[in-house]
């Protein structure tokens, strides 16, 4: 047996004190908004002109063609917005529908979906990047920060070279002077340390991108801060800082664009780059479900495998067995012969990683053979107006009545701090037993209800291997509380089913039949005083898809024990 409890100081540290990183925060922009948008602030961003354009890293991140048609079109669809700049022909000249949408649309994150339509697109995209340099070529603060600054260069950087391809000598010239102005600035930004890897990869990819001594500047200097940056970024056993499987994903798929932007460079890849690419390759593969996709925990959506595939097979697939335990990350995976559950065991970070957490103790989600059964929502950072979907009632995990733990910051301290959450922190303790040959027990607590119910949350799960079945157990135990709490309060269990399985509650009410998209069915049993089937969302590729959610009602006392039991087991059987 071995437990896994442990909890970044710099967690605790950052929950402590709102107050003071909302002042630092705000210290911190009027302090750039003071410095960069002084008159005269871009003419400090001169410098040696690039002698031209060299390197055209490949970034292998699928790019939809279908997009890219309707922005060739002046239709841009973005972070699960839309905008229609036909007539025009100017995205820049008016307000974007979420701030989602204009993170991504300053990103550049439309140019890969453009590129695919040839010399058609690269001259949109041409156009496109003209006009935001005549509108955005002096900083300002959204535009020029660290949210939106590194990914565009990144952007920018793989498709220079084949904007050079359609565009006169006077643009290129443009085009090399701005990539060269936007890196300078870029290595003046505050130290965020959840963007430290993005900002580094910027730099070493410009650095490739860009001939001469600017292009070897800016090289040097990004492959100094990326050392650093992934010794943080990503942890022990692969896991990405922010606990987010998709995080981890990008992440690689950026080194990835690095090895082919030095090797076309000739410059040799230093070996922690091939370190880091091998770790979290492994952080991937460890969380993806039979059928290829990504578990959507902690800040992200529920990846398809055609998303994830082209970053797997560049990596290295023979490094030996999985393994089922991410203890930094604090995920764990049991099997059984057709069952596979994904259990999160960890906290929602705080801090700089924890911009886009997730407030979900001890959720899961569960496959049977290639058909995914039970899944999270998938809310990530480009759903930014759906918020309450990052809070418990969100996901497969038990509520209180209608209270939350954590919640997202709102206003205008919410986006100084990236809508972080706030709240009382707790920790998630867990304890794995291996049973040979018969199954995996895996038992969890929180305190999270504590100040508000006097009440401990522990969960047990079960897979037994013969039986191929999930056994699951939820109890609320009574705690020591200084408060005078109600005598009772209702609870619910959640299970959010995927958007392909059909679900039907038997005569009893005590059993539902799951069916999954390949035919085979489930029964999820359980002894709870009430069932109902409800609506719920879950979010694939940016889009919202309705599906059903199983909610188990209850009546917990605040005195006394309290046990609800449930299980997942093959209908045939």
């Amino acid at each position: 047996m071995q437990a896994y409890e442990s909890t970044p100081l710099a967690d605790v540290f950052a929950a402590a004190a709102p107050w003071q990183k909302v002042v630092g925060a705000w210290l911190r922009k009027q302090a750039g908004a003071e410095l960069f948008g002084m008159p005269g602030y871009r003419l400090t961003l001169k410098g040696r002109v690039p002698d031209g354009l060299l390197a055209a890293p490949r970034d292998g991140r699928p790019a939809n063609a279908m997009q890219g048609k309707a922005i060739l079109s002046g239709r841009f669809a973005l972070a699960n917005a839309r905008m229609s700049v036909q007539g025009s022909g100017d995205p820049w000249n008016r307000s974007s529908p979420t701030r989602a949408f204009a993170i991504s649309l300053h990103q550049f994150a439309w140019l890969a979906p453009l590129m695919t339509q040839g010399d058609d697109g690269a001259k949109e995209a041409m156009r496109l990047f003209l006009l935001w340099a005549r509108t955005f070529r002096n900083w300002t603060p959204f535009t020029w920060g660290e949210e939106v600054l590194p990914r565009r260069l990144i952007n920018l950087s793989v498709y220079a070279r084949r904007l050079a391809a359609v565009s006169t000598p006077e643009e290129v010239h443009l085009l090399a002077q701005s990539l060269a102005e936007q890196g300078r600035h870029l290595l003046r930004l505050h130290n965020n340390q959840a963007c430290q890897a993005s900002r580094a990869v910027a730099l070493v990819a410009v650095g490739c991108v860009l001939s001469g001594g600017v292009g070897d500047g800016f090289r040097k200097k990004g492959l100094n801060r990326l050392s650093k940056a992934l010794r943080r970024t990503v942890l022990a056993d692969g896991s990405h800082a922010s606990r987010s499987p998709e995080e981890g994903l990008e992440l690689l798929y950026d080194l990835l664009l690095l090895v082919d932007g030095l090797s076309q460079r000739s410059q040799p890849v230093p070996d922690y780059i091939e370190q880091h690419i091998d770790s979290l390759s492994r952080f991937v593969r460890t969380l993806s479900h039979p059928d290829g996709s990504l578990v959507a925990f902690q800040g992200a959506e529920s990846v398809s495998e055609d998303q994830i595939a082209p970053a797997l097979l560049q990596t290295d697939a023979a490094g030996g067995a999985l393994p089922l335990v991410l203890e930094q990350g604090r995920y764990h995976c049991l099997l059984g012969r057709s069952l596979s559950v994904f259990v999160d065991t960890g906290e929602a970070r705080a801090g700089d990683f924890g911009s886009a957490a997730c407030d979900y103790p001890m959720t899961f989600e569960v496959s049977g053979g290639r058909d995914k059964l039970i899944v999270s929502p998938g809310w990530s950072p480009i759903q930014s107006d759906r918020h309450a979907l990052r809070v418990v009632g969100a996901a497969n995990t038990l509520s209180l009545g209608d209270d939350v733990i954590l919640k997202p910051m709102s206003g205008k301290f919410g986006e100084l701090l990236h809508f972080a959450l706030e709240g009382l922190r707790y920790k998630v303790r867990s304890r794995r037993v291996e049973a040979e040959d018969s199954g995996t027990l895996l038992e969890m607590e929180h305190e999270g209800w504590r100040s508000k119910f006097g009440l401990k949350h522990e969960r047990r799960l079960y897979v037994d291997t013969q039986r191929d079945e999930l056994r699951g157990e939820d109890r609320l135990t009574p705690m020591p509380s200084k408060k005078d709490m109600p005598v009772q309060t209702q609870y619910t269990v959640r299970f959010l089913l995927h958007p392909e399985v059909q679900a039907s509650l038997a005569r009893d009410k005590k059993s539902i039949l799951l069916r999954g998209p390949g035919g085979r069915g489930w029964w999820l049993r359980h002894d709870a005083r009430d069932v109902s089937l409800d609506e719920g969302l879950v979010f694939e590729k940016g889009v919202a898809r309705k599906t059903t959610l199983v909610a188990l009602h209850g009546t917990a006392r605040l005195d006394g024990q309290n046990r609800l039991r449930w299980k997942l087991s093959p209908a045939e059987a």
